[in-house]
């Protein structure tokens, strides 16, 4: 298809990265997938990747499968596999440039975001706990402590109390965006069924097409309900990935 050479062709000259941008050494499966790519057996690349990346998840191990994915012509594993990649490293502008262009192609939409959810872009996910911790934790100790230990107070130590409380209290919002966009999904198959019931002769309210966002609300038993653009429904499991793979489980 036209579309799968164009982008192709884009990202014919970036290299596959390690994950975790060089903090971990990559595994077997990493180095399997890294060279079946190169001999251009996408099959095995994106196995192979998917296989390091449930292992221990990594934003260049999750950038690679989404490459190998659109290698294969399936832009809804891919659109996931760079969204979960996103939502480990946010800076990385490469694979928002492979998002956007994949969903031009693909003719689907980006999710749609409240303002909080916008705001917990901004960082790694895990970044805002440890942001909100150590402000708090700084607040307190130069709250206390001088008193505790009979120390003579400080125009800074006030300062830098009232700027931990400030971070805190300015995470919080980021924090409730981590936990909403959690609940973020990716329709993997193109024509993905979504019914009134969480039955397989329940009635066919929609058809999505691969890459399309949805929000997932509850499971029951095999089935998801969603809510998509076009209302809400019940979708198979295995039709919709997850941007944060433990997401379906609660």
């Amino acid at each position: 298809m036209t579309w799968q050479r164009s982008i192709c062709t884009f990202t014919a000259a970036i290299l596959l990265v390690l994950p975790g941008r060089l903090r971990a050494a990559p595994d077997a499966s990493f180095l399997s997938g890294i060279e079946a790519y190169g001999q251009g057996d996408y099959a095995a690349a994106a196995q192979a990747f998917a296989e390091s990346a449930r292992k221990s998840p990594a934003a260049g191990t999750l950038e690679n499968l989404g490459l190998a994915e659109w290698r294969l012509g399936r832009p809804g594993p891919a659109i996931l596999a760079w969204e979960q990649s996103i939502w480990i490293d946010p800076f990385n502008e490469k694979v928002r440039t492979n998002l956007r262009y994949a969903r031009k192609a693909a003719q689907v939409e980006s999710p749609e975001m409240a303002w909080y959810e916008v705001v917990s872009t901004w960082l790694p996910a895990d970044w805002w706990a440890w942001l909100a911790g150590v402000g708090l934790w700084s607040a307190v100790a130069l709250t206390m402590l001088p008193g505790i230990f009979r120390w003579r107070r400080a125009g800074w130590q006030q300062a830098v109390a009232a700027f931990g409380i400030m971070i805190f209290l300015l995470s919080l919002p980021a924090h409730l965006g981590v936990f909403t966009r959690s609940r973020l999904g990716f329709f993997l198959e193109k024509e993905t069924e979504v019914r009134l019931t969480p039955t397989r002769d329940g009635q066919v309210i929609a058809r999505m097409s691969a890459g399309e966002p949805a929000r997932w609300e509850r499971t029951r038993g095999a089935y998801i309900l969603v809510h998509t653009s076009r209302g809400s429904g019940w979708v198979e499991q295995n039709r919709l990935g997850t941007i944060f793979a433990s997401s379906k489980k609660s």
